[in-house]
């Protein structure tokens, strides 16, 4: 059986913080050009690229990351709670939360709907061209979300790497 030492503990906080600065520097991305890059697109144009890059989006690298600090951030949560006396375990919690809620849960109920949405939709359609546009708009707000969430989640699982 595998025991969970100290420099384990340290490898899995280490990894989250990674993990949810990378996915908040992918997001801020999105947020700050290639959102207002598509914008200026023709929305034919601008609805074909999304649909691809969310079909390439789906890879065992982005996922693996993406998934892989959510599954990080449950233990850490959970650990938390159960070392609850330690002096960071509450920057643990609050990352964590930060991450699950803000990045994952946005994703799955907000993100990954409109994505959805936008997959099945004509690019050469009006139909098409009126869910392009407040796709942008919808998408982009809950993006900046999931930016500032897996940012935030960064800095308080890094806040807790020291002890």
């Amino acid at each position: 059986m595998l025991q969970f030492t100290q420099q384990h503990y340290f490898a899995l906080k280490l990894f989250s913080a990674l993990g949810c600065g990378l996915i908040a520097g992918v997001f801020f991305a999105f947020s700050t050009f290639v959102m207002n890059a598509l914008a200026r697109l023709h929305p034919k144009q601008g609805i074909t690229a999304m649909q691809s890059i969310n079909i390439t989006a789906i890879n065992p690298l982005f996922m693996g990351i993406f998934l892989g600090t959510a599954a990080a951030c449950v233990f850490l949560a959970g650990s938390s709670l159960l070392d609850w006396y330690q002096p960071r375990a509450v920057y643990l919690l609050i990352g964590s939360l930060f991450y699950l809620v803000g990045t994952l849960g946005v994703t799955i109920m907000f993100n990954v709907p409109l994505n959805d949405a936008l997959a099945i939709a004509a690019p050469d359609s009006a139909n098409g061209e009126s869910l392009w546009a407040s796709y942008l708009t919808n998408w982009t707000m809950w993006n900046h979300i999931r930016t500032i969430s897996a940012l935030l989640a960064s800095a308080a699982i890094t806040i807790a790497l020291h002890e």
